[in-house]
């Protein structure tokens, strides 16, 4: 991955952020992340915020846009959502909701086997992250101060489909909290739906 695209990646992932921490992450001059930065909003991926968060010159932050959203995969979107409505339209929301049975239980299928081999909850939690980011939603693991994990998700392959119906998202919380095992608990405190740049959800040992 080239400096351009780690610029974009590393804005997708930390959320906004300004040429002079981009700079350090990058390790590249301010003048050169700001180069990196400019190039995109060019081309219409980046946009930027002015924050006056302490006294002085407000901070300028660098944040994607929708296109800059977009640039990362969305599987099929298209045809995902011609899928769904299909479905619903030939069998109605009765048949809908067994597509979507259908799949949480091959996903569940999938996640169990990698999560066989592990012995406690945050290695359960790795290998759950590890199986959707290989699903493509660039997922990570954060442990708290109060020993509960954020399990983030900082892209959403299936968006489109989402958005068109909400169960998928109802639906993939469930999947967690099973395949997790009911020593835990799993709720979801930021959502792409909702307007947040990503998911998080909040996993806590009972």
């Amino acid at each position: 991955m080239n400096t351009a695209e780690q610029t974009l990646f590393l804005i997708k992932t930390r959320g906004p952020q300004t040429a002079q921490q981009l700079a350090a992450l990058l390790n590249i001059t301010s003048m050169g992340a700001r180069k990196q930065l400019e190039a995109w909003q060019e081309k219409g991926l980046l946009t930027y915020e002015d924050v006056a968060d302490k006294p002085g010159r407000p901070a300028r932050r660098w944040l994607l846009t929708e296109a800059g959203h977009a640039r990362f995969p969305d599987r099929h979107a298209e045809l995902t959502v011609q899928l769904i409505d299909q479905v619903r339209g030939l069998f109605g929301d009765a048949g809908l909701d067994k597509l979507i049975a259908a799949r949480e239980q091959a996903s569940e299928r999938e996640y169990r086997q990698h999560l066989a081999a592990s012995r406690n909850l945050p290695e359960r939690v790795q290998a759950l992250v590890q199986a959707r980011s290989a699903e493509g939603y660039m997922a990570e693991v954060e442990q708290r101060e109060d020993g509960s994990l954020l399990l983030v998700e900082n892209h959403c392959p299936i968006c489109a489909a989402a958005k068109q119906c909400q169960k998928f998202c109802r639906s993939e919380l469930e999947l967690f909290q099973r395949v997790l095992g009911p020593d835990c608990s799993v709720g979801r405190i930021e959502h792409m739906l909702a307007g947040a740049r990503r998911c998080v959800y909040v996993i806590k040992q009972l």
